[in-house]
């Protein structure tokens, strides 16, 4: 755990959260700013800044993050529509926590902007 890292706290119930999913390797909870009708937060308990510091060791909670993703759409109904599931890396990418985090985005058409 990173001591000033918010998503560490909250995965550690020192923040208080309305989790969507948790289990023993990570948690879900609703995206203070959403960007879509349903933005959920799949934030490993473990504390790395960002995809970069995962090696082969981390191959199978990265698919357990994966297969939560997919758990968490279907109990919140998006699987029949779609939904998609991003992570940033970095500042460019857009990442402004630095705790890996994954982003569960649906309830709506989306595309990506061309820039």
């Amino acid at each position: 755990m990173a001591e000033d890292c918010i998503f560490c706290k909250i995965a550690n119930h020192e923040i208080p959260s309305n989790f969507v999913y948790e289990d023993d390797q990570v948690v879900a909870f609703k995206d203070l700013n959403p960007v879509a009708p349903v933005h959920v937060l799949i934030v490993p308990k473990d504390h790395k800044l960002n995809l970069s510091q995962y090696s082969q060791e981390d191959e199978q909670l990265l698919g357990h993050i994966l297969y939560a993703a997919a758990h968490i759409a279907r109990e919140l109904g998006l699987e029949e529509n779609g939904y998609r599931v991003v992570t940033n890396a970095g500042p460019d990418a857009g990442q402004s926590v630095m705790h890996t985090h994954f982003h569960l985005l649906g309830g709506r058409k989306l595309s990506f902007d061309k820039q």
